[in-house]
């Protein structure tokens, strides 16, 4: 079986699935069953690494996108911004908007109580995050597919949306407006 094959579907994919959610959901039990008070800096270390490289991926695959709208289909350079953008996103970004999610829910539960309106703003611009990495993920779709519509210019605005969305939730964790 081909590396290709294997990575359209089949058991392996599968497997990996299935290991993906039993490590998450571990992960996530284990995560609600420790002492907050002793957990919360190694906790919030882990989301502070994971929302870098969430936010890494989600700069860089923009960019790719732009380099690769402008490559002819079919084209060597075509088929390489293809593994790139399928790799950046199945083993950098995927994993550390999940980590991201269940370390960052964590401190929002047991630290803060899910109070302040400080952080239901943050938690409003996550989930745009969030959409904007749906949407990403979508157009990698697209683009693997050689059914990419939108120019460079398009995908060199989309590039600008997670700084500006960073700026104003890092903000919103040190500053605590309100």
């Amino acid at each position: 079986m081909s590396a290709t094959s294997r990575e359209k579907g089949g058991p392996i994919v599968l497997i990996r699935a299935v290991v993906a959610i039993i490590v998450v959901a571990v992960g996530t039990w284990a995560l609600f069953h420790v002492n907050p008070a002793s957990a919360y800096p190694w906790i919030k270390a882990l989301h502070v690494i994971a929302v870098i490289s969430w936010m890494a991926g989600m700069l860089y695959l923009p960019r790719l996108f732009v380099y690769h709208s402008e490559a002819a289909i079919g084209s060597d350079k075509s088929e390489t911004f293809k593994v790139m953008e399928r790799r950046l996103l199945r083993f950098i970004i995927n994993p550390a908007m999940v980590v991201s999610w269940i370390a960052g829910l964590w401190m929002a539960w047991e630290i803060f109580g899910f109070k302040g309106g400080w952080l239901h703003a943050k938690l409003l611009l996550v989930v745009l995050m969030s959409g904007l990495h749906g949407y990403l993920s979508k157009n990698m779709r697209l683009f693997a597919e050689d059914r990419n519509t939108k120019p460079a210019r398009h995908w060199r605005i989309v590039n600008e949306i997670p700084t500006v969305l960073m700026i104003l939730i890092v903000i919103l964790v040190i500053v605590k407006p309100f």
